[in-house]
């Protein structure tokens, strides 16, 4: 199919359910660590010059979005989007795996405001081969509005489209290798030698995983590490089933582990089924040496001692 006869046109809007809310931020913030006072506190947004609080700005996509129920309604006729997805399923390009998204904030969202968004198809590849599978990448743009149909963010979201069982295999046994870079390569190194580190500022002793160059409660650019204890409990947690990628066994359960150090951390486990992981599990810190050049922190009951 000419898939090209899609780039431009556009899905049914979609409204916010309800208004900006307090108790949704304040779910969001929790769920995020995000502990910015202007999110929840009047007095500290108003010491800002602000006139109200606001919501957290990655909340844009959150208000509009639909929920379950909605979800599994029948798209209404000449819904762009939906008749996208069709045809890419019935071409065999049935799963899919979100690959990038960028954000612009044009105003702060407040409480009583109620958000709009209609998605349009900005561009579609032609066929490529992945490791996960030969597809299309798929880019839309979501233009967010007000109740007073002013431009308040603007969203650009990339999928990629692909046919299960049509990746690359790579070499047998073989985990994807990281990307390393000048800020993370110190975490994998000391990961090879089985000790689990904590990126520390030195400016104000913070502590922050994933590893950054810079502090995000002061600033500072100064850091050194800590060693993890490797104790902590499930946060959260997924059992992952498809897409299928080499060097992974299925079901594929990944735990979102605070540590008692206070930050958290992804990582799998191992010697658990799926249905024995429950939030607030105590977790201690094994390891897996995925091959000579790999070695990788994972977790498993605190219960079941080496």
């Amino acid at each position: 199919m000419n898939y090209e006869q899609f780039v431009g046109r556009s899905g049914s809007a979609s409204d916010a359910q309800d208004e900006v809310n307090l108790p949704m931020i304040r779910h969001w913030v929790e769920a995020m660590g995000d502990t910015n006072p202007v999110y929840l506190d009047e007095r500290a947004a108003r010491a800002t010059g602000r006139d109200s609080v606001i919501a957290p700005p990655t909340m844009l996509q959150a208000w509009t979005m639909r929920g379950y129920a909605a979800s599994q309604a029948p798209a209404p006729p000449g819904d762009a989007l939906s008749e996208l997805w069709a045809a890419l399923a019935a071409d065999g390009f049935s799963s899919v795996v979100a690959t990038d998204c960028e954000q612009e904030y044009l105003r702060e969202l407040v409480p009583g405001d109620r958000l709009s968004a209609t998605e349009t198809v900005e561009s579609i590849s032609s066929e490529k081969q992945t490791a996960l599978g030969a597809g299309h990448f798929v880019t839309t743009v979501k233009t967010y509005r007000d109740q007073h149909e002013e431009v308040v963010g603007v969203q650009r979201w990339r999928t990629l489209r692909f046919r299960p069982g049509t990746g690359r295999t790579g070499t047998p046994g073989l985990r994807p290798r990281p990307a390393l870079n000048r800020d993370n390569a110190f975490w994998f190194d000391a990961a090879r030698e089985h000790r689990l580190v904590i990126q520390r500022c030195t400016a104000c002793g913070a502590l922050r995983h994933p590893p950054a160059p810079c502090c995000p409660t002061c600033h500072s650019f100064d850091w050194d590490t800590v060693e993890a204890s490797g104790r902590g409990a499930v946060h959260s947690f997924v059992v992952n089933h498809h897409p299928q990628a080499p060097g992974f066994d299925y079901p594929l359960p990944i735990v979102l582990v605070e540590l008692d150090e206070g930050v958290r951390l992804v990582a799998n486990v191992v010697s658990l089924e799926p249905d024995e992981i429950e939030i607030g599990l105590p977790v201690r810190l094994v390891w897996i040496d995925a091959d000579p050049d790999l070695t990788l922190p994972a977790f498993t009951a605190a219960a079941r001692e080496a």
